[in-house]
């Protein structure tokens, strides 16, 4: 007689986590109300979806009034792309604690819907927001974790110091790095390809950066590579930069913020660059957001972004290993 199927309903997080998870989102809310930062609400689901290769948008199909035949929609990624609207439309700065969906993600850090926290900050450039930020965070920690102060340091420096190769030299030499620490040579199966500098560059930040970064304190990392820029501005130069910063606490990225790119055409050929790297990848094609750069054309104010995984600190202020754990009903309980 085959046993009776007895799903386990119960929360994954205890109670004791819960009551924590609540203790640090109101820390949130309070230090960003207290700043005088607004906090509002934008749709979930969106006709369009980030066109960035390394995001798998989820997407769902409305079939209600003014859909004849049916309408595809997309559950954001991040709230971005709305909130931006509302900075173009006269907002001021803004925050907003919602769920966001990323098609593909699960694991240790991962779960397809998540907690973030998006900001931006009118007037800051990103090192001004980083500040900010180290103050948010620190407060939302207090009691929690003893700290020492936040550093910063270029992306540059960073693989410099943990893995003794410039980033922003050429292929050639990263892959040597790769080679000489055992993640094979690029002929092997399923290799990068040699002329993916990104990719590589990649590679060395998982393995030999990121575990290092952040440990018993924050650590920002900027200036990064120029096609790594996403919706940055990038400063001239050589190389040139992009305005972008990625938070770590304990080898663990907890926040990617950006000094926003105001420039409308310069956004659209990034989504078009986007869109054809996706073909090429044999990715889904998805629609790029008008809306956006029409806002941008109409005058989105200087300012800086930034999306905080609140998951990913809660795990961290608990000294739990994996984000399941803070979760009520991560993936497999849903």
């Amino acid at each position: 007689m085959t046993a009776e199927y007895r799903p386990d309903w119960r929360p994954a997080a205890s109670t004791g986590m819960l009551q924590l998870r609540a203790r640090i989102v109101s820390r949130l809310r309070a230090f960003l109300d207290n700043q005088g930062v607004l906090e509002v609400e934008t749709p979930l689901l969106s006709h369009c979806a980030a066109t960035d290769v390394h995001l798998r948008s989820l997407a769902t199909r409305y079939t209600g009034p003014g859909a004849p035949g049916g309408r595809t929609l997309y559950l954001h990624t991040s709230p971005e792309y709305p909130m931006k609207r509302l900075l173009a439309a006269g907002s001021g700065s803004i925050y907003q604690l919602c769920k966001a969906f990323r098609d593909g993600e699960s694991g240790r850090l991962h779960n397809p819907e998540f907690t973030l926290l998006e900001w931006y900050q009118v007037g800051d450039d990103h090192h001004a927001l980083m500040g900010r930020i180290a103050a948010l965070v620190g407060d939302a920690l207090y009691g929690l974790l003893d700290l020492a102060p936040a550093e910063t340091i270029t992306y540059r420096e960073a693989f410099l110091h943990y893995a003794g190769v410039d980033p922003f030299t050429d292929a050639a030499a990263l892959i040597d790095w790769a080679h000489r620490h055992g993640l094979g040579p690029p002929d092997t199966a399923g290799a990068l390809p040699a002329g993916d500098l990104d990719g590589w560059r990649d590679l060395v930040l998982t393995h030999a950066v990121e575990p290092n970064l952040g440990r018993g304190r924050l650590v920002f990392v900027h200036d990064y590579p120029a096609s790594q820029a996403a919706l940055a501005c990038v400063r001239p130069g050589i190389p040139p930069l992009a305005e972008r910063f990625e938070l770590y606490l304990e080898g663990v990225e907890l926040a990617n913020g950006y000094h926003e790119l105001a420039d409308a055409p310069e956004l659209g050929r990034r989504f078009d660059t986007d869109l054809e790297r996706r073909r090429v990848l044999g990715l889904a094609t998805v629609p790029r957001d008008e809306r956006l750069l029409a806002a941008l054309a109409a005058g989105l104010p200087d300012c800086s972004g930034v999306a905080i995984g609140i998951d990913r600190l809660i795990m961290l202020a608990a000294g739990a290993r994996a984000i399941d754990s803070v979760l009520a009903f991560p993936l497999e309980r849903a």
